[in-house]
C-alpha cells in the first residue's frame, strides 16, 4: 500500500512538474526574462495555428518555451534563437513572416482585392446611374 502511493506521489510530481514548468523558469536577469516574454509572443506555436507560444498550452509549445528559455540563458541573441526555430518549423513559427516572392501575396493581397472591389463596385453604381439617367429620359 505505501508503495502505491509513494508511486502516486512521484507521478503527481512529475505530472506537475511537466505542467508547471513554465512558471518554474528563473532567469539571469530581468533582461532575459523580457527577452524571453517577447520572443514567446513573436513566434506561434506549430500546433495552435492561431496561438503564440506565450499563450499555447499545448505540449510542443511548453516545450519550445523551455528550450527558448535554455538557449536565452547560453548567450543566444533573439535572431539566432528566431533562426534556429524558422530552421526547424518553417516560416509558419513567424506570426510576421518576411517578405519574400512566397509570402507577397500575404502582404499584397488584401489591398489588390480591396482596389479591385472598389473598382467594380464604382462600375456598377456608374451603370446603375447612366441605366436610371436613360430611363428617365
Amino acid at each position: 500500500m505505501k508503495l502505491i502511493k509513494l508511486a502516486c506521489l512521484m507521478m503527481a510530481f512529475m505530472l506537475s512538474s511537466y505542467l508547471f514548468a513554465d512558471t518554474l523558469m528563473t532567469f539571469s536577469s530581468e533582461l532575459n526574462q523580457t527577452r524571453f516574454q517577447s520572443l514567446a509572443k513573436e513566434l506561434r506555436c506549430p500546433k495552435c495555428q492561431n496561438q503564440d507560444l506565450a499563450d499555447s498550452q499545448a505540449g510542443i509549445a511548453k516545450d519550445l518555451r523551455i528550450q527558448i528559455h535554455e538557449m536565452i540563458e547560453q548567450g543566444k541573441t533573439d535572431q539566432e534563437i528566431v533562426d534556429y526555430m524558422v530552421a526547424r518549423y518553417g516560416d509558419f513559427v513567424l506570426y510576421r513572416p518576411k517578405y519574400s516572392a512566397a509570402t507577397s501575396i500575404l502582404w499584397v493581397g488584401p489591398a489588390a482585392f480591396l482596389i479591385i472591389g472598389l473598382v467594380v463596385f464604382a462600375g456598377v453604381v456608374y451603370r446603375n446611374k447612366k441605366r436610371r439617367a436613360g430611363k428617365a429620359l
